[in-house]
Order: C-alpha cells, then structure tokens, then sequence
C-alpha cells in the first residue's frame, strides 16, 4: 500500500511542477517526475511562470546554447532544467553529470545533478550529491529541503523531516519547505497531521499552485472531496479553477487513491512528532 501511496505521490508530482515542490512536491523530490515543477513537492526550484508555456520552446533554445558551449555552467543547467520539464530524466542526468567532472566544486552544478538524479529515481545517489551541493558553514534552505524529499523517497521519514526543520530554520515557514513536510506525513500515512501543516503552507502569501493543489490532495485523501475541489478553486480564474480541478480529480482517481486513503492506520490529529 505504500508503494502504491509513492505511485500516487509521483504522479502528482509530474502533473504540476511541469507543473513544482517540490511536490511534490516536494518536491518533494525524486519522483521519475516532469521537472521540479510538480504539483506536489518542490526539490527547490522555481514553478514554471505560466502553464501555457511551452517547455519544447525552451528545450531547443537551451539545447542549442549548450552544444554551442558545453562547458558554460548556465547553459548546462538551463539544458538540464529543459530536458527534465520535458521528462528526458536519463538525459539531464548525462548533462548534469557531464558538467559537474568538468565543474567539480560547482554548488549549483551539484545542486541541479542532485534534483536531476531524483527525479530519475537514483535517490541514494541523488542524497549524495545534494549533500556536496553545500557545507555547514554555508547552507543553502532549497537543498536541505530537497534532501529531505529525497529521505522521504528513501523512507527515512524521521530523519527527512530534521532536514525540514534545518531549512525552516534559514527560511521559517517557507511554503514550499511545509508542503515537502506535509507529504512527509502523507508518506507516513498521517494525513491529518499533513493536513495541518499544508494549511499552514497554503495560508502564507507567497504560497503558490503547487502549494494549493498538495493541501487539496491531502484533503482530497480523507474523502472530502467537495472541501478539496473548494481549495483549488479559491481565488482562482474560472478557467485555471476547472483545469486544476480536473487536475485534482484526475491525481484522486489514480490507481484508486481514495479508496487506498481510506484504508490508511491514520494517525491521531492531535499527535505531535
């Protein structure tokens, strides 16, 4: 049933961040998820500014201004950025790793190969890298959260969520650092508890659709699916209000997500971990 959550999980994640998180996430990160755009979780990227944006336009763009310098550190992370938002996973990973033993020390080169890695599924490896992409005496909020996502992915939710708490900590009440600590509780099957923090994502005003969709989720999860429909369609031009609840409907119906949700040993509301 796990496994299934997961499924679930991912799955969101790739309808939004591409639609960005993390989801998501998160986002979360490390889905075999569209780019970090996810409507769950957020591995610390930027969403997309438009959903009518087209990521082929882009991907041949970038694509052309890396073949024409593979060794530009920009070029190589808009290409890396293109490839994922178009689901070529295997090919941003070979990008990214190609520039990072030219750029060794390179923290943002570590940074996008590490979200790169977990979007492609390779999660220990991506912890790995992400761990490089920053030091003790300089850390950076977006890859503590994006380790946290990728903990989560691993099942270590214990140990994901002192990674939230450390980037809480730089950045307090960040929404996108929440939404990945919510999903962490969906992971562990306490959607109340994920409930909680989601809507204290969703209430900061810098919160963003990815952020609005995961609360939707959640609540969506427990049977409430009128409240989740009422969420993402909240302050919402008509016409991205039906698409986002499509969206919603659509991520509920996956593989029987609300009927698996019912069956969850969900814990108490009350509970403080």
């Amino acid at each position: 049933m796990l496994q299934q959550l997961r499924r679930h999980y991912c799955f969101a994640r790739r309808a939004a961040f591409a639609a960005s998180s993390a989801i998501l996430l998160l986002g979360l990160g490390g889905c075999q998820t569209a780019g970090t755009s996810d409507i769950t979780g957020s591995l610390g990227e930027k969403p997309e500014a438009s959903r009518a944006a087209d990521p082929r336009r882009d991907l041949e763009g970038s694509r052309d201004r890396f073949r024409a310098n593979p060794k530009d550190i920009d070029a190589a992370l808009q290409y890396g950025r293109a490839l994922r938002a178009t689901g070529q996973k295997s090919q941003a990973v070979a990008v990214l790793e190609q520039a990072t033993l030219a750029h060794p020390s390179n923290k943002a080169l570590l940074a996008g190969y590490g979200r790169a890695l977990a979007d492609n599924g390779n999660f220990q490896r991506a912890f790995d890298i992400l761990t490089r992409a920053h030091t003790p005496d300089d850390p950076d909020w977006r890859i503590l959260s994006a380790q946290g996502a990728v903990l989560d992915q691993l099942g270590r939710y214990e140990e994901a969520r002192q990674y939230y708490a450390s980037a809480l900590k730089i950045a307090p009440e960040e929404p996108s650092v929440l939404s990945n600590l919510g999903l962490s509780y969906v992971l562990a099957k306490n959607l109340p508890r994920a409930e909680e923090i989601m809507r204290r994502a969703n209430s900061r005003p810098d919160a963003d659709r990815r952020v609005r969709l995961n609360l939707a989720l959640v609540v969506g999860l427990q049977g409430r699916l009128a409240d989740a429909e009422t969420i993402v369609k909240a302050d919402r031009p008509a016409d991205e209000a039906a698409a986002d609840v499509a969206d919603l409907k659509r991520l509920l119906a996956r593989k029987g997500a609300r009927a698996d949700a019912g069956k969850l040993p969900v814990a108490a509301a009350g509970r403080r971990d």
